[in-house]
């Protein structure tokens, strides 16, 4: 944990992940902008949960969405700021206690409520974006399932180099509903000499297809996918699109 108290994506693991492991939400963003069209139709207002370095950001800017994007991690959201300048806002935002804005759209890419501590808080997470959503509104995140296939495939060690940074992650699954990874990041200092820093990070995996009648009891009609478009998502992680009914 660092010094800020941010569990996740320190400054050298979200200046790696913004320059080398943007490629899912290059993959999900059109998927997610055709989803969203009628929601820039009228204006309204998009939510980004764990918009880390706003690499989907600034497509839905670009597309000319009103965004606030959110993050838990600092070190990400001084990158969003930079990538994704023309958000109306990038605030930080920890779920599921914080309180998230009221939003024609909630969108997620990346399982960020994978990311929390338990399967309850997971739960609580879903049901404060549900009350979030304004009547009509839109949901669109994904979700790590329990068939996650990265897991079905540990213990596995991967890792990757570039000039200027290099990452080695070692993957494995401590019980069946947590995946795990264990990363050393090295990057280089100005004066050419490299600094390591490490992360631990663990991913809660749930039984998704309960999902859909949670939501349902806070009045979003949702069902569960394997893509927001024409992308192909890994096998295991889920997508949840749904929409807030119209006479809440």
């Amino acid at each position: 944990m660092g010094s800020d108290g941010t569990p996740y994506y320190r400054a050298d693991l979200a200046h790696i992940h913004h320059l080398g492991f943007g490629f899912h939400a290059e993959r999900c963003a059109p998927g997610i902008l055709a989803l969203l069209e009628p929601v820039r139709e009228r204006d309204g207002l998009v939510v980004e949960l764990g918009c880390g370095s706003g690499l989907l950001t600034k497509h839905l800017v670009d597309a000319g969405h009103r965004v606030i994007a959110t993050d838990a991690s600092p070190a990400m959201l001084d990158l969003a700021r930079e990538h994704a300048a023309g958000a109306q806002e990038i605030r930080r935002l920890t779920l599921p206690d914080d309180p998230i804005p009221d939003a024609d759209a909630i969108v997620s890419v990346g399982h960020v409520l994978s990311y929390l501590p338990s399967a309850d808080a997971i739960d609580r997470a879903l049901v404060a974006i549900a009350d979030a959503l304004r009547p009509d509104g839109l949901l669109a995140i994904d979700l790590c399932d329990r068939t996650y296939a990265e897991a079905a495939s540990a213990p596995n060690t991967v890792g990757w180099v570039e000039d200027d940074w290099a990452i080695i992650t070692a993957r494995s699954t401590p019980s069946p509903d947590r995946f795990v990874r264990q990363m050393a990041m090295f990057t280089r200092n100005a004066d050419g000499t490299w600094r390591r820093d490490d992360e631990r990070h663990d991913n809660v995996l749930i039984d998704t297809a309960k999902v859909p009648a949670l939501l349902a009891e806070h009045e979003v009609d949702a069902h569960l996918g394997r893509s927001f478009g024409t992308e192909e998502l890994p096998q295991g992680l889920h997508t949840v699109i749904g929409h807030r009914r119209m006479d809440r």
